[in-house]
């Protein structure tokens, strides 16, 4: 079986990191596409030498632009790679544009397409993520789920027949990171100046379009949280950046500290150190519960429900307007609420080679 690995962002590079390694451990020939929608080395080049992944056999190179010219970029741009390589499948991770673009590639020349995280859905029809991951779904051969939530949804647009559960591949590397942080066997993450990894301090992200694009929104996100009562350790994407300057915004000011993305083993050991994770992204929530940190989202609703059950995530869509309640809600204590296992047991990425072999 020859599998097509097509990845584009830092979170299909983690979720491609187990993926990889239970190839490695099989006679499967497997085939990574980078398209470089992740074009920055902080978001890209630590995570394949961080988390051992092997390099890509092809990379597209297709950098930043437009949703549009950046879906454009990667599907003309597969075209060729897929002819050359016939492979069995091709194997979607996500919600982004190179996800959209690799899928439409691919069943436009009658490749058979698994998705990788199928199911998941915001019901946000403005967040772009959403658009590409319900096309995504619909046009797939095989849509791999990762919990039980994920299939009701995928049920309900009458995918069932297609739909697999298999676990959420991020547990199977984000427990293991998890055990060799614990164990003293990955360096002090470099957090932000100005923040003491030895005091309680808050881990933060922003980076969605909806929270980023608006400079007045922008501007009260910021300032919101530099006026919280504990140390803020933002760690800045480029995005984030790039508004920030445009609109003529300082990303550290107050309890404010903006810093560079951290490869993975740093971020999970910065979560680990922090008392609680401030954030919009759809990983950091996840990794914060796998992780028994408190984690409040500023996003009106979340992908993943299951990490709402007993505060375990917070979502606080407009936190400027709440004063003295969005500080206590981004500084409250981990609850005492049982997580159990709703993404699996961190075997996900053998049950999908499993899965796709048996397919």
């Amino acid at each position: 079986m020859k599998v097509l690995s097509v990845v584009g962002a830092r979170p299909q590079l983690v979720k491609l990191a187990p993926i990889a390694a239970a190839f490695a451990t099989t006679e499967h020939e497997h085939v990574i596409v980078h398209t470089g929608q992740h074009y920055d080395a902080d978001l890209s080049d630590v995570f394949f030498s961080g988390l051992g992944i092997p390099d890509p056999d092809v990379h597209l190179g297709v950098g930043s632009g437009s949703h549009g010219v950046q879906t454009g970029a990667v599907l003309g741009a597969m075209d060729p790679v897929l002819e050359r390589e016939k492979p069995d499948w091709v194997l979607v991770y996500g919600d982004t544009n190179s996800t959209l673009a690799g899928t439409v590639a691919a069943v436009k020349q009658h490749f058979r397409v698994a998705h990788l995280e199928a199911g998941l859905r915001s019901f946000n029809r403005r967040m772009p993520e959403e658009h590409n991951r319900v096309l995504t779904d619909h046009a797939a051969d095989l849509l791999l789920a990762p919990t039980e939530e994920a299939m009701r949804h995928l049920a309900a647009e009458g995918l069932a027949q297609r739909s697999v559960l298999v676990g959420d591949v991020m547990v199977d590397v984000c427990l293991r990171i998890r055990d060799a942080v614990t164990a003293g066997e990955h360096p002090r993450p470099v957090l932000p100046d100005g923040i003491d990894p030895d005091q309680p301090y808050l881990l933060a992200t922003l980076h969605r379009a909806e929270n980023t694009d608006d400079p007045e929104r922008l501007a009260a996100l910021i300032e919101s949280l530099a006026a919280l009562p504990v140390p803020v350790a933002l760690l800045a994407h480029p995005r984030l950046i790039a508004r920030a300057d445009g609109y003529g915004l300082k990303l550290t000011q107050g309890s404010l500290h903006a810093g560079r993305p951290l490869p993975y083993a740093g971020m999970v050991a910065a979560v680990l150190g922090s008392a609680g994770v401030v954030t919009d992204s759809g990983g950091l929530q996840k990794e914060a519960y796998l992780l028994a940190r408190p984690c409040t989202t500023l996003r009106p609703e979340t992908e993943w429900v299951e990490t709402l059950e007993g505060d375990w995530n917070r979502l606080i869509p407009n936190p400027w307007t709440l004063g003295a309640e969005w500080a206590s809600a981004a500084t409250r204590t981990a609850p005492a609420a049982d997580r159990g296992e709703p993404y699996g047991d961190g075997r996900a990425a053998q049950r999908v080679v499993e899965v796709l072999q048996q397919s």
